[in-house]
């Protein structure tokens, strides 16, 4: 005790000096820069203040064809006063440590100008509260030249672009100086205009998915894209019926409860197209299986495991809503920019022992239709044989198309066709098809066979169907869900109706 006395007060005797280690305002501010913001991060993080003021309706407005392209988002919140303001302009304007409300999906008090500089060299921030007006300005070249943690409060307002669409109360975001988003076409107008254009396009969809549920509220968030309100894209399609939600589980931690949704998407047959797509987005529904992230409804993450399993095309259809309180930052690790976060060891464990269940229902969605196209009733054209830890596929030669025709065979011709048959089945193109499947199974359908070949495998197939007995409303179940008929019904009900007519008519 007496030697822990003794270093203690060495310790306090100690004499030292400070000297002042204030940053460069043009170097630390350039650095801000590249913090790794993309377009679509960088606007979600303004948006986010425009909801943590009690914005309502957000407007995204962009000019990109004129010499000074700009981008400006303008909210209806409860506006600032030029104090709040010129805080709200400081870099590291709050504590990560400090408690927030619970609605306040802010983080680090860097987003606002983190975001925007990534983005521009000029950014202006009006505000409004109650009938006044206040503005103020990052100018990047301003700050490099002067080398001062100093923002400019003009005292006209009339001139900056977007000022006309800010209400009694809210605020306007504008970036100018948009070096960040030229594509390296500053001086040629037309292509700068095409690169941001297709950026913000990208943005658009990003946005309609981050924001999701505040869209879908009881009193919806508004986001407008040029004029054009934005349409709430839900991961889970839980408006879809065939949709299949699990319960809602509640893990409670020290920090705040973690709450788990799990939900299994319809198989592609059971959505239309453009949902389909939607939903899957532009790198498909293999990339976009996995968990979805939410800090206070805000969309994180999404589209990974967080290493609990690999992504496959059985499991792809797989989702699981994750939401937590932002009381719990630092245990997720929550970025700066909000889009990556880490599973806490806790968290892990316990979705360790449900991610079998998980991914379950995925699978049986595949399984169950995979089932049905080889299942023995329904006289499929390919057996699946499965043994000895392995899948093959084999032409069923029992089919009634097949056999049918081998009978109308002289002996030493069938032989020859059934050779040829086995042929087709051993060369099956494996690494293709599974390179295929692997992408975009959705897009591989059956080829189209004419109508002489079709009508040839109705007439033996119900020719086989009508003497074992079975009605024709079993009939039509049994062959609608196997090819070629699936896929060309209509004509194949035809041709049913007709062949059915001809043997009553004898």
């Amino acid at each position: 005790m007496g030697d822990e006395v003794y270093q203690a007060s060495c310790r306090e005797m100690i004499a030292y000096r400070r000297a002042d280690a204030t940053p460069h305002a043009a170097a630390l501010i350039e650095g801000l820069r590249d913090i790794g913001y993309s377009l679509e991060t960088a606007v979600s993080d303004v948006i986010d203040n425009s909801i943590a003021a009690g914005a309502r309706r957000i407007q995204i407005v962009t000019e990109t064809f004129s010499d000074e392209p700009y981008i400006a988002i303008i909210d209806d919140g409860e506006g600032m006063t030029e104090d709040e303001l010129v805080a709200a302009m400081r870099p590291g304007s709050k504590n990560p440590l400090a408690t927030r409300d619970e609605p306040d999906l802010g983080r680090f008090g860097l987003g606002l100008k983190s975001a925007s500089f990534s983005q521009c060299r000029r950014l202006t921030v009006v505000s409004r509260r109650s009938g006044q007006t206040s503005a103020a300005i990052w100018d990047l070249d301003d700050v490099a030249q002067r080398n001062e943690w100093a923002v400019q409060l003009p005292d006209h307002f009339d001139l900056i672009p977007g000022i006309n669409k800010l209400g009694q109360t809210g605020t306007l975001v504008l970036w100018q100086k948009l070096d960040r988003l030229t594509g390296g076409y500053s001086h040629n107008a037309a292509k700068r205009a095409e690169v941001i254009n297709q950026r913000i396009a990208e943005t658009e969809r990003h946005l309609r998915l981050v924001f999701h549920r505040f869209m879908e509220d009881s009193k919806p968030l508004r986001i407008l894209l040029n004029e054009r309100l934005l349409r709430a894209l839900d991961p889970f399609a839980r408006k879809n019926p065939a949709t299949i939600a699990d319960p809602e589980e509640k893990l409670a931690l020290i920090r705040g409860d973690v709450e788990i949704q799990s939900f299994t998407l319809p198989h592609h047959k059971q959505m239309s197209k453009t949902d389909w797509e939607d939903i899957g987005g532009p790198e498909g529904h293999l990339k976009s299986q996995g968990f979805y992230l939410y800090r206070g409804k805000r969309l994180i993450l999404h589209g990974t495991w967080f290493g609990l399993c690999r992504q496959s095309e059985l499991t792809k259809l797989s989702r699981v809503r994750i939401d937590i309180p932002n009381s719990m930052d630092a245990d997720w690790k929550i970025d700066v920019k909000k889009s990556s976060a880490q599973l806490p060891p806790v968290v892990r464990d316990r979705l360790k022992k449900v991610i079998e269940r998980i991914l379950a229902g995925s699978k049986r969605t595949y399984s169950k239709r995979g089932q049905k196209l080889v299942d023995h009733e329904r006289l499929p054209m390919w057996h699946r044989i499965q043994a000895d830890g392995q899948i093959r596929y084999r032409p069923n030669i029992e089919h009634p198309a097949f056999a049918d025709f081998a009978e109308s065979l002289p002996p030493d011709l069938r032989r020859g066709f059934f050779n040829c048959i086995a042929l087709v089945g051993a060369s099956l193109p494996i690494e293709t098809l599974h390179a295929d499947m692997a992408g975009t199974a959705e897009q591989i359908v059956p080829d189209r066979v004419d109508e002489d070949t079709l009508a040839q495998a109705v007439q033996a197939t119900l020719s086989v169907l009508l003497g074992a007995h079975k009605d024709m409303k079993e009939i039509k179940a049994l062959m609608k869900d196997v090819d070629p008929f699936r896929s060309a019904w209509e004509d194949t009900e035809r041709i049913i109706a007709a062949t059915v007519e001809t043997k009553e008519d004898k």
